[in-house]
């Protein structure tokens, strides 16, 4: 008896290894993954997406992030088109930046503040396509969120994409300051968010505090972490939403969480999530190539227990195709399971011959 119980636990135990030695094997050889965030028209025919999905299979993509602006008819026209040429797709959606959007337009309070008083909806910060809402406000949080819902129904999706899932920029890239003719070198208060009266009222009633009374903001962590907290609970809501269909839920984040919380209030290695593309965007931080290999690194670590996986964004027009590959490179030695480029539209055939070789 004693030895059919010895043989026994023996076969499990060099069974579980094989297993795991196994699925080790599998996910150590796992071919890289490339995708390409790209917009899309309504007005453009079946057989133009359909020969350009065609082309991007052709070309080495596995993935497209299509923006419909949240319309999921448009999305449920797409989808058969791009999964018949073998790609997988993913409804790349504007979350807490919402511009355009006709039913937040009807609801001027939905609105983000800024600390010295002006509201995204009449005066937006920066550029005017930025209507961020406030994440903590039921009703502009449930928007959102219905819009997930809508879009994650879609049959053939692989997941909802959330891009600008995030605040207003604190500051901005280094290399995008000189166009703006700004210098940032501490929080100014035009473009610290969001000091509504809902934020106001439900920071007072966790702290006892009042936002716009504390003497320097910047350097308040319950504050800061309060709104830290208002993006992470639309993030793990939506979670729950597209996983209800079977989906998963992406995000475009900022390169890594360290450098995201400090810019945009974005602390994306605590959030239910299941891949995350940092758009390490060198050019826009004036840094080298090396960066790239640094940042996604950084990034990697932050998720080291957690089953997020991570794909490089990559910026395409500050990459000619040889910069392209030792970027592809950078990315995937330092642990990014893909890479993800924007947009599609500004690949070459030169481009897509270099993702080729990765294949």
């Amino acid at each position: 008896m004693k030895t059919k119980l010895l043989s026994t636990c023996v076969f499990l135990i060099l069974a579980f290894a094989f297993f795991s030695f196994s699925k080790a094997g599998e996910t150590n050889n796992d071919p890289p993954k490339f995708w390409a965030w790209m917009g899309a028209d309504a007005s453009k025919s079946d057989a133009h997406y359909a020969e350009v999905f065609h082309k991007y299979k052709a070309g080495g993509l596995d993935a497209v992030l299509i923006n419909t602006n949240a319309d999921p008819e448009l999305l449920r026209r797409l989808t058969p088109l791009a999964t018949k040429a073998g790609l997988e797709v993913h409804a790349w959606m504007f979350t807490v930046n919402r511009p355009g959007d006709a039913i937040a337009e009807q609801h001027p309070e939905w609105y983000a503040v800024s600390r010295d008083g002006k509201s995204c909806y009449d005066d937006p910060p920066y550029v005017g396509y930025y209507k961020w809402l406030c994440p903590t406000r039921e009703e502009s949080k449930a928007h959102i969120l219905k819009l997930v819902e809508q879009l994650a129904a879609v049959e053939g999706v692989s997941s909802v994409h959330l891009d600008y899932i995030r605040y207003s920029d604190i500051f901005l890239p280094i290399g995008l300051l000189p166009k703006y003719n700004l210098e940032q070198e501490t929080e100014l208060a035009r473009y610290d968010f969001c000091y509504c009266d809902v934020c106001r009222a439900e920071f007072e009633k966790i702290h006892h505090k009042v936002p716009q009374e504390l003497d320097n903001p910047a350097i308040d962590m319950e504050w800061k972490n309060f709104r830290l907290n208002r993006i992470r609970a639309v993030v793990n809501e939506a979670y729950e939403i597209v996983h209800k269909y079977g989906k998963q839920l992406t995000a475009a984040v900022f390169p890594y969480p360290e450098m995201a919380d400090h810019m945009v209030r974005q602390r994306w290695d605590k959030w239910d999530v299941d891949m995350v593309l940092p758009m390490i965007y060198h050019g826009f931080y004036l840094e080298d190539l090396d960066w790239i290999g640094y940042a996604t690194r950084q990034g990697v670590s932050d998720l080291k227990y957690k089953p997020t996986s991570l794909h490089t964004g990559l910026f395409i027009p500050d990459l000619d195709p040889s910069d392209l590959r030792k970027a592809i490179k950078l990315a995937l030695d330092n642990g990014a399971k893909g890479v993800a480029l924007f947009d599609a539209s500004a690949l070459t055939p030169e481009h897509l011959a270099i993702i080729r070789e990765f294949k």
